[in-house]
């Protein structure tokens, strides 16, 4: 099974460095960047799970809109864009809520699935989780089981679908990043920055290997053209703006050779009762 996502954010967005988040100075550049990938994934008839910030539906609803009404699933990555675990649980509840509000007023549905920034539930914040149940959420996409620049679950070692228990009891099903074992190490290939720094040839090879795929993208990575944040330290850089030239190509020929299928459609696809149940 073959998951296709995209985290929703335009360039300014993705520094996690300055703490400034005065957006609305900076040059909009989201649709240019992710209409051709709308229009091509339409040509193929191909949904995907679009995990959009609550700012962006509330200062440029009009893509959020454009999103769901081309049949994609709507999820919610926050509304800052700001790492979970830097929240207290009161703050998370707070952002998330209203993201999620704000998405839902976008769209005129419910908002169902979540992916924290940077993949930032960690064993830091084991209890959001909780908070995500609490606020109706039925799925989460949040689980790095890998090493990561902001932490990852490596721990937990859920990398195909699995149900997340609580110590309070609550429970979601959890769609986490897959990996790839190289000589007992986990390697992540399937987005962002690591399926642009291996050659394609490596990625079909491992996806073919792997019975499941949880995919990642974001549309800064499909246009050459857009701004960079200068802010961002060296190893941040390279790996946020590596091989951006050509990904969009780079990405036909994935969507070309593996079938995808949005959360909500994987949800429905698979057993459940076979399904591994971690235990926070």
């Amino acid at each position: 099974m073959n998951i296709l996502t995209f985290d929703i954010e335009d360039w300014y967005n993705c520094d996690f460095i300055s703490g400034d988040f005065d957006w609305d100075k900076f040059d909009y550049c989201l649709d240019k960047a992710f209409m051709p990938v709308l229009d091509e994934m339409d040509r193929r008839g191909l949904k995907s799970t679009c995990f959009c910030l609550g700012w962006l539906a509330e200062k440029h609803p009009d893509i959020i809109k454009e999103i769901a009404r081309r049949g994609h699933q709507i999820g919610c990555h926050s509304y800052q864009h700001e790492l979970s675990f830097r929240f207290t649980p009161e703050q998370f509840k707070d952002d998330t809520l209203k993201s999620k509000h704000l998405l839902e007023d976008a769209i005129g549905q419910p908002v169902e699935v979540f992916r924290a920034p940077g993949f930032s539930i960690t064993e830091k914040n084991p209890w959001a989780i909780d908070t995500l149940v609490e606020m109706g959420f039925k799925y989460d996409c949040s689980v790095f089981p890998a090493e990561h620049d902001y932490g990852g679950m490596p721990h937990y070692g859920a990398s195909e679908p699995t149900i997340l228990k609580t110590r309070a009891g609550n429970t979601i099903k959890e769609f986490p990043i897959n990996v790839h074992s190289v000589m007992g190490k986990h390697i992540v290939f399937s987005g962002g920055g690591f399926f642009r720094f291996f050659p394609y040839s490596i990625i079909k090879k491992w996806a073919k290997q792997s019975p499941y795929m949880m995919t990642y993208f974001h549309p800064r990575e499909f246009d050459p053209s857009t701004p960079k944040v200068k802010s961002l330290p060296l190893k941040r850089k390279i790996k946020t703006y590596i091989n951006v030239s050509g990904n969009f190509n780079k990405w036909q020929k994935l969507v070309t050779d593996f079938e995808f299928v949005n959360v909500a459609e994987a949800d429905r696809k698979l057993d459940w009762d076979k399904a591994r149940v971690i235990e926070l």
